[in-house]
């Protein structure tokens, strides 16, 4: 949960949930290569998260009927990760972030987690947009950190706009240019460059 320290080489730190993870140019694994993974957990025993960037072309009313009209553009579903592709995991974000809602679990301010058991015309007043997501990234005790230890993943700050892009294949360049400096030189790294 938030607030909680986690160890990471004999150093504190505090949870992640909520933060980006921006996939580094170094990161070759098939399954986050260019990929950004908002946080929606990040406790001692482990870290689970969603990769904003993988639309697929299956479309929402396809799979949630009662969702699609909820769901932001592109309405399809996207590929969260590689962990249980089957199961499904929902970003909503809320209109009002200070209101409490049955079956939202906020994630980071206007931005969290919905169950989709829960009837969409009852949340259709108070949710500004859905976007659904097959399956989830998951790291156990210590893998996120030493990941990031070794340089595969940037943690960067989260606007609640990222998770509901209209373009979210041009949500990793973006993200990365909009931190300036080295960070942003890092967006236009070519993609087929191997990496020692």
């Amino acid at each position: 949960m938030q607030g909680e320290d986690q160890a990471i080489g004999g150093r504190a730190m505090d949870s992640m949930t909520g933060r980006l993870l921006v996939a580094t140019p170094t990161l070759k694994d098939p399954n986050f290569d260019r990929t950004v993974v908002l946080l929606v957990a990040h406790e001692p025993g482990g870290a689970l998260g969603v990769v904003l960037n993988r639309a697929t072309e299956v479309p929402v009313a396809d799979v949630l009927g009662d969702w699609s009209d909820l769901a932001r553009e592109p309405a399809v579903l996207f590929e969260g990760g590689p962990v249980q592709p089957d199961s499904a995991i929902c970003l909503a974000r809320m209109r009002n972030p200070v209101k409490r809602l049955r079956g939202f679990h906020q994630v980071s301010g206007a931005v969290g987690t919905i169950d989709l058991s829960v009837d969409p015309e009852r949340l259709r007043e108070s949710i500004g947009g859905i976007r659904v997501f097959a399956g989830y990234s998951g790291w156990g005790a210590g893998q996120l950190e030493q990941e990031i230890e070794d340089g595969s993943w940037f943690v960067l700050d989260a606007l609640p706009g990222d998770a509901f892009v209209d373009r979210p294949d041009d949500l990793w360049p973006m993200v990365l240019r909009r931190q300036g400096g080295m960070m942003a030189a890092v967006a236009h790294f070519p993609p087929d460059v191997a990496l020692n």
